[in-house]
């Protein structure tokens, strides 16, 4: 498989019946183990999770006036999910207009170039992005991931 990093422009990201889980990343924090509670949650709930899983990430400065990574879990699921409880929440449409986007097909272990290509390309054209990024991880094909990138673009209107 070729590897490639292809960009758009002007794109929007709709997720529908979405489950959240914010998780603060450190030391001994372990994503993964989140993923799995989320999707054993979503089941106990009688829903069943659609689609591939959607990272959204940014770094922000935590209470100590450290810098600090902020991951959301998501998952969509084929209803909504009424009556949730902490540390999920639910959102019926979540839409992210005017993004930039790329299209990743390599080594999970590259996925950074995706990220990197967009925020290039927007130097480039004098765009501001938003800190948050959306990684949607389609699939895994053979020692490749497949995986979109979407990051909102800033209008100072």
């Amino acid at each position: 498989m070729a590897r490639e990093v292809s960009i758009s422009d002007n794109k929007t990201l709709k997720l529908t019946n979405v489950l959240i889980l914010n998780v603060e990343i450190g030391e001994g924090t372990d994503p993964s183990a989140s993923v799995y509670q989320m999707e054993n949650y979503i089941k106990s709930k009688g829903a069943t999770p659609v689609g591939p899983l959607i990272q959204k990430s940014g770094v922000y400065i935590n209470d100590k006036g450290q810098p600090s990574v902020m991951l959301s879990l998501m998952r969509q699921t084929n209803n909504f999910i009424h009556n949730v409880e902490l540390p999920y929440r639910m959102e019926s449409i979540l839409r992210i207009k005017n993004c930039m986007y790329a299209h990743y097909v390599g080594p999970e272990e590259c996925l950074k170039f995706a990220h990197d290509k967009i925020r290039i390309k927007a130097f480039e054209d004098y765009i501001e992005l938003s800190k948050d990024n959306y990684t949607i991880f389609i699939a895994h094909q053979n020692e490749d991931l497949i995986a979109d990138v979407f990051v909102e673009k800033i209008i100072n209107e």
